[in-house]
């Protein structure tokens, strides 16, 4: 198997497609690239909940003049995320993936002149009963994983052969071993499918119309519960370091836990306003330090440090 590698720093990652059942309609958002595009149409509504009296209103009661997407992705507010109105019956708003922390289920909901609760007819299928915020009604539920399908995505899955196969999918422990969620493509020598994915290590298998198997293109694996093997793929991200200033300096090397603190095998280049270096790391926390001719010094643009357990402070990149 050969894995497309052009990693970049990911925090957040959706999917919403090939998750519910096709009976039902999802509802609320969609996903268009790298970004996650709410939807409100209210043709899609008969009902709403004045928040002040806790009134049921029926659309026709009142005129709708602006719309907010409410959840507890922004603290329920009712007036910091406005939508675009289209037209008369829809409104929209766009944003980007990462503007969503590390979390894997969110609740939201629309709130009409920032006070009236669009209720969510109960034949949506990503519809679960609130927990939070506006309590004692429904939701819909936004689902959140650290991988998900994307054209420009930095990892490319590929499984040769089974041409006769109706149906092949990938999972693993990056979408909670979803058994529908990915489904891949077939392609003139097997099938394929291209991820973008949180840096991490990850488990994962292929299930050929229903039957489970390890990539056998893949020499990485690990036993699981069932005697078989998992398959294991380490997906890194490209980080750069930089020093800013130090314009009269010689030579500066990054130095860290990454490179077994090497006091020369990263040399960092000189540019317009400083130092730079760019590595690939795994996901987690990494202790570094910058030698400038010859000194040690952390990073003066990064405020997070530790103490090494060995006397010294050491700055510290968090990769996610």
């Amino acid at each position: 198997m050969k894995y497309k590698l052009n990693i970049v720093l990911f925090l957040l990652s959706f999917i919403s497609y090939n998750v519910f059942p096709q009976k039902k309609t999802l509802k609320g958002y969609r996903i268009e690239g790298d970004y996650v595009v709410f939807t409100f149409d209210k043709r899609d509504y008969t009902q709403a909940t004045d928040e002040k009296t806790q009134k049921r209103l029926e659309f026709d009661d009142f005129n709708i003049e602006n719309v907010v997407v409410s959840g507890n992705f922004n603290s329920w507010s009712r007036d910091s995320w406005s939508m675009s109105k289209v037209n008369d019956n829809i409104y929209e708003l766009r944003k980007k993936i990462t503007d969503f922390k590390d979390e894997f289920d969110w609740e939201f909901k629309f709130v009409i002149n920032n006070r009236i609760w669009a209720e969510p007819n109960e034949s949506t299928s990503n519809i679960v009963p609130a927990t939070e915020g506006h309590k004692n009604y429904y939701t819909y539920n936004l689902k959140m994983y650290n991988a998900y399908p994307s054209k420009k995505g930095n990892t490319k899955f590929k499984l040769k052969g089974f041409r006769n196969a109706k149906k092949v999918i990938i999972t693993g422990s990056f979408n909670k071993w979803h058994e529908q969620l990915f489904e891949m493509e077939k392609t003139n020598d097997g099938w394929e499918l291209t991820l973008q994915m949180k840096p991490n290590k990850y488990e994962y298998r292929f299930i050929i119309d229903g039957y489970w198997i390890e990539d056998p293109e893949n020499p990485f694996k690990v036993p699981n519960e069932f005697g078989e093997y998992n398959s294991v793929i380490d997906i890194t991200a490209n980080v750069e370091f930089f020093l800013d200033g130090f314009d009269n300096a010689e030579k500066v090397i990054l130095a860290g836990s990454f490179n077994n603190w090497s006091e020369d095998s990263f040399q960092m280049k000189r540019v317009d306003n400083g130092w730079t270096y760019t590595m690939k790391l795994p996901s987690g926390k990494h202790h570094y330090k910058f030698i400038v001719d010859g000194k040690w010094k952390v990073d003066p643009s990064n405020p997070i440090k530790e103490f090494d357990g060995h006397g010294n402070i050491n700055s510290v990149k968090m990769v996610k």
